[in-house]
């Protein structure tokens, strides 16, 4: 049963922690400071005894952590058969001070009191032996019978002075036993320990992959995240029904209560990491949740790193050990959990929002009729535009601005910022199905909604930063404040910088390239009569590049955004002399000719040449992409139009140029057709 397994290598393992928390939480130093002796010396050994008792807690709940689970199993049995034999003395012990009591020290059967008395006993202890044989696996029975002595010696009428002697040997023959035990089991830690260390020196050191499989390995199977929780949330309940009826509760209101019982259980490093988890598993439960209402089952299969929870666990972490917020007060450790609390949330909304931003932009783009689908992604934008800032408007009520208080507004602000920009590219997906038709230039306007988006974000993280130097500059000055300055000053503000400066000017070059290619006219997109290769569309305005290949010239320029290739052939785009001046000589295979007679003597000596030229660059251009690609898988290379997910099938056929090719276009044979009736007609002229 590997669930119930699951179930017994978590819960055996939460007393360990449970007791190397009550350890960590007890104050050794005052305890021996409040100690009394007679005399120095035996204040000495008390401190002694008591320190190393703290000591040999820390090692057997270490142990108890580390054993695998077999042999948890088997110390918990040990433990269990210890208390029965326990408890089956303490029965003896009362029944003989019962006895002694009673003063009957005749035959048992002349007397039904001392009768019942005696099978009572006699009924428990055998139970209690049958028992410990059980749990031991063993027919040995009378090896747990020790406590029996003083019934059978009750039975043969012996003097009750004697059964008190007789209760007290049978302790110590059973104390025996258990030492006897303890003695042959004391090294297995040390052999279970020995055996790990040699298979773990086994393992070579350079070989990085195998200690993370091995940590990895160690991690999922002591299930570190779903211990820790269990004991988060056994301290928790613990906690909440302790106080639950106290003046301090009802005063303080459920909410207000939830978080100080909160702060309390995360007053050691063992409950904050068990917080960490369980607010890990509460954030993965969100992007589940929101995941859900936006895609159904199918959306939960999405394994994105970044939407499990581990930023918000981690966010939590780091700022708990960053502020010390193990050695605050009570008071102080509520207000301070409180705050990162916040941003913990306000870190979850941003991964919702970065969850639902494709969804919504995918049913604009995607022309989907679904208005159930359209309407769940509506009212999940709506929320996140406006709980964030129905956040920080009540932070910003309770607490008084500061450079940490506007760390969280601004990052509520850049949540709806976003979201903001993502409606609005949304409405201009819903105008043009509404249309019927394309918009002209919406690829440039959802830039420019893109780009307002972004400057908006670039200011209020200027804004953050130059508040956090005033601040530090001429108020209270600290290098926590500085490093978070310095942090904020880089990812959000010199980042974002430079990837819209990077952003700009690949534009701004691929817009140049666009405009230096010539523009197809109607009778050469009627000869070509091809969809785009990029976006499979119907072209009524187009292109031409270099190479001779059509395109929608907002195809290209996207395609320019990543390579300077054409798509097809993979010939370079940029604007060489050698392509301007074949472009300003000799059209492309699909430009339509001048008849014969309206054409310069000169121009068929010059046709002539430049189709020399032009075969003789077909014929290297040929041969460098045989060479470039003949030890290459074409189906894989990343410069394919698949990688860009406009629309192009990419197969193989567009990594060889059209004249390498064996099976021709039928448009580049007509084109060729075309120009060898044009030749012949210039030289029979």
């Amino acid at each position: 049963m590997p669930r119930l397994e699951e179930v017994a290598n978590v819960a055996l393992r939460v007393p360990g922690i449970l007791v190397l928390d009550m350890l960590y939480k007890c104050d050794v130093d005052s305890f021996t400071d409040h100690l009394k002796a007679r005399t120095e010396d035996m204040l000495f050994k008390y401190k002694y005894v008591i320190w190393n008792i703290y000591y040999l807690g820390h090692i057997v709940s270490m142990v108890l952590l580390l054993l695998p689970l077999g042999h948890i199993i088997q110390l918990y049995l040990h433990v269990l058969c210890s208390l029965l034999l326990y408890m089956g003395h303490q029965i003896v012990r009362d029944y003989v001070q019962e006895e002694a009591k009673y003063g009957y020290d005749g035959v048992l059967f002349l007397d039904s009191p001392a009768l019942n008395r005696f099978v009572t006993a006699l009924t428990s202890q055998i139970i209690v032996s049958t028992l410990c044989a059980f749990l031991m696996r063993t027919q040995r029975v009378w090896m747990f019978s020790a406590h029996l002595l003083p019934l059978l010696a009750r039975v043969v009428s012996v003097p009750l002075d004697w059964l008190l002697t007789l209760s007290s040997i049978s302790m110590i023959i059973t104390g025996a036993e258990v030492a006897v035990f303890l003695v042959i089991n004391l090294f297995v830690p040390y052999r279970l320990a020995r055996i790990a260390y040699r298979e773990i020196m086994q393992i070579e050191v350079t070989e990085l992959y195998r200690l993370m499989a091995v940590g990895v390995s160690l991690w999922h199977g002591f299930a570190v995240p779903v211990l820790f929780s269990v004991f988060w949330f056994v301290l928790f309940g613990v906690q909440l029904v302790a106080n639950v009826g106290t003046i301090t509760a009802v005063q303080q209101g459920p909410l207000l209560y939830i978080l100080t019982s909160v702060s309390e259980c995360c007053a050691s490093p063992y409950s904050l990491l068990g917080l960490t988890f369980v607010i890990s598993y509460m954030a993965l439960g969100l992007l589940n949740l929101c995941k859900f209402y936006l895609g159904g089952f199918d959306a939960l299969q999405n394994n994105n790193v970044m939407h499990r929870g581990v930023t918000e666990g981690v966010t939590l972490l780091l700022l708990a050990l960053q502020t010390g917020l193990l050695d605050m007060a009570a008071l102080q450790r509520c207000f301070l959990l409180f705050i990162i609390l916040f941003i913990v949330l306000t870190s979850t909304l941003q991964s919702m929002s970065e969850i639902t931003e494709p969804v919504v932009l995918g049913l604009g783009a995607s022309r989907n009729r679904s208005v159930w689908k359209h309407l769940r992604g509506l009212s999940m934008c709506g929320f996140l535009l406006i709980f964030p800032g129905f956040m920080a408007y009540k932070i910003s009520q309770f607490f008084h601005m500061d450079f940490w208080l506007l760390i969280l507004v601004s990052s509520c602000m850049l949540t709806s910022l976003q979201v903001t920009g993502t409606l609005l590219i949304y409405c201009l997906f819903m105008v043009e199905v509404w249309r019927g038709s394309a918009l002209p230039a919406l690829d440039e306007i959802v830039y420019y909604v893109n780009g307002m988006c972004r400057v908006l974000e670039f200011t209020v993280a200027v804004c953050v930063v130059a508040y956090g130097a005033w601040e530090s500059l001429w108020g209270e000055w600290s290098w926590m404040g500085a490093s978070v300055i310095i942090i904020h000053s880089y990812c959000n503000v010199w980042l974002r910088a430079q990837a819209g400066w990077k952003s700009f000017l690949l534009r701004q070059e691929a817009a140049r390239k666009i405009n230096l290619l010539p523009r197809a006219n109607a009778e050469q997109l009627q000869e070509h009569n091809d969809v785009c290769a990029i976006c499979f569309q119907d072209m009524t305005s187009a292109v031409i590049t270099y190479c001779g290949h059509i395109y929608h010239g907002s195809c290209l320029r996207k395609w320019l955004y990543v390579q300077e290739t054409c798509p097809m052939c993979h010939a370079s785009i940029k604007p060489s002399s050698t392509n301007q001046m074949s472009g300003a000589g000799d059209p492309q295979p699909q430009q339509t000719q001048q008849p014969p007679e309206q054409q310069p003597e000169h121009f068929h000596q010059e046709e002539q040449g430049s189709q020399g030229d032009s075969a003789h660059s077909t014929q290297s251009t040929c041969d460098e992409l045989r060479t470039k690609f003949s030890d290459s898988d074409r189906n894989s290379n990343k410069g394919g139009p698949q990688n860009l997910n406009f629309g192009a099938n990419g197969d193989s056929q567009g990594l060889e140029h059209p004249s390498c090719s064996t099976e021709r276009n039928p448009s580049h044979e007509k084109s060729k057709d075309a120009l060898d009736e044009t030749q012949e007609l210039g030289d029979a002229d």
